[in-house]
């Protein structure tokens, strides 16, 4: 079984105290601890919810917190690569 990278997509998202959690259009259900994300760990309750998809579902934008995290990535396990980024 194959699969492109854009066909996967989020339908819904929500959090709870330590972890950013993710539905899938296929209905797979994703739980990412919030300490991949920096910024989504340190924002509020109202600032994580103020999300929007980008690119039909294969992107999450937070337009206040200048985040934006890629659905495919989620499940290849890649968390906030600013972090390495500033590492190099």
């Amino acid at each position: 079984m194959s699969f492109l990278a854009n066909d996967i997509s989020a339908s819904k998202v929500w959090f709870d105290n330590e972890n950013l959690w993710v539905i899938l259009h296929d209905g797979r259900q994703l739980s990412v601890p919030l300490a991949y994300f920096p910024k989504l760990l340190k924002a509020t309750s109202a600032q994580r919810r103020k999300y929007e998809f980008s690119g039909g579902g294969t992107g999450i934008h937070w337009d206040d917190l200048d985040e934006d995290i890629s659905v495919p990535a989620l499940l290849m396990g890649t968390g906030d690569i600013t972090l390495f980024k500033k590492a190099i």
